[in-house]
């Protein structure tokens, strides 16, 4: 059972900031349900995050 990258607390995600974290949280937990691993999405939805809030 899927919980979600908000139930589990990532010390990778932990130093960001707060508008980068919750996009983050957002983007790992589509990629999840994509079907992406945790080792996976977590990276990736980080890299995304941080792109996507540059922008605004």
């Amino acid at each position: 059972m899927c919980h979600g990258i908000k139930t589990i607390t990532l010390d990778s995600m932990k130093n960001l900031d707060k508008d980068v974290r919750e996009k983050a949280i957002e983007i790992a937990n589509a990629l999840l349900n994509e079907g992406y691993k945790d080792r996976k999405a977590i990276p990736i939805a980080i890299d995304r995050a941080k792109m996507a809030i540059k922008k605004d």
